[in-house]
């Protein structure tokens, strides 16, 4: 498997970002108009993409969220390559790119509507802090911090 860092104009990215954002409107049913207008991809410039060999089989983002920290953002895996180890490995690359800009840590968010996601988090040692900024008082969200 290869992960391939590049931004949010590659091709492969935004089919699967389409294929997440199908995904969450089921999950988030009413509430996925609010969590939609956080999560834009125009203009994204840390983005991993894996591959097995010329398939693009998963991805995430990275923007600055605050000077000391990056949110890690539209992580997608297609149900066929779950649980091989194609999330975690994204996680790892973006992780990697943020402490090489000098970044102290990496927040996020997702919904409790989204185990597997969840899971991911804790299993690659996120902590659940608080919820920040937008998602404060947002019943359906949960929130994770990991230092680098």
């Amino acid at each position: 498997m290869n992960f391939i860092r590049t931004t949010s104009a590659s091709k492969d990215f935004q089919k699967l970002v389409t294929e997440l954002d199908a995904d969450l409107r089921i999950r988030d049913g009413e509430d996925h108009t609010f969590y939609a207008q956080f999560n834009t991809i125009v203009q994204i410039k840390h983005v991993v993409v894996a591959y097995e060999g010329e398939l693009p089989v998963g991805c995430g983002a990275i923007k600055e969220y605050l000077p000391d920290a990056m949110e890690v953002k539209r992580m997608y895996v297609p149900p066929s390559h779950r649980g091989t180890g194609v999330a975690s490995g994204v996680l790892t690359e973006l992780e990697k790119w943020a402490r090489e800009m000098n970044y102290e840590r990496c927040v996020l968010e997702t919904g409790k509507k989204q185990p597997e996601a969840i899971g991911l988090y804790k299993k690659n040692g996120y902590a659940i802090i608080p919820n920040y900024g937008q998602y404060e008082n947002v019943e359906n969200s949960v929130c994770f911090e990991k230092k680098l």
